[in-house]
């Protein structure tokens, strides 16, 4: 019960989360649903609009967004610019094991999952990590355009 009320000990500065957006290109999202009314998807859904690059992570769908569903990091095709969460705290570990296993540049978790021993196993192996926000907040509060394509 103490991980669902787990905090950042250390988080990215407002300046250091627009310059990861600014240099990401393709984000894996780790626990993108297929159903339209999942904040997964509507988070996807709007990066994508946005000209970033989505592979989706979910075992149970072979499409999402469009694009091919992989059932975990390892067999996506990489490399990936960011791994975003949405999957609960106590899955975190796995996953930045896989995120530093393919050479993931940072790991970003969506707000409410923190995991703050994974996240300094991510820094350690040079990711930058982002916990507890929403990439689609963050990335309408950093006023960033949308990419061309």
């Amino acid at each position: 019960m103490a991980e669902a009320c787990e905090l950042p000990r250390e988080n990215a500065s407002p300046e250091e989360i627009r310059a990861l957006l600014t240099r990401t290109q393709t984000i894996a999202v780790v626990g993108l649903s297929d159903k339209p009314d999942r904040p997964s998807f509507g988070v996807a859904e709007y990066m994508q609009r946005q000209g970033y690059r989505i592979v989706p992570i979910n075992p149970s769908a072979s499409e999402i967004l469009g694009e091919k569903s992989y059932p975990d990091l390892r067999s996506a095709p990489g490399p990936f610019d960011m791994v975003n969460v949405f999957r609960k705290p106590e899955a975190v570990p796995e996953i930045v094991a896989e995120a530093i296993a393919v050479g993931a540049k940072s790991l970003w978790l969506q707000e409410g999952v923190v995991h703050n021993e994974a996240a300094d196993q991510a820094r350690a192996a040079g990711l930058a990590v982002v916990m507890d926000r929403c990439l689609l907040k963050e990335h309408r509060r950093c006023g960033l355009p949308a990419r061309q394509s």
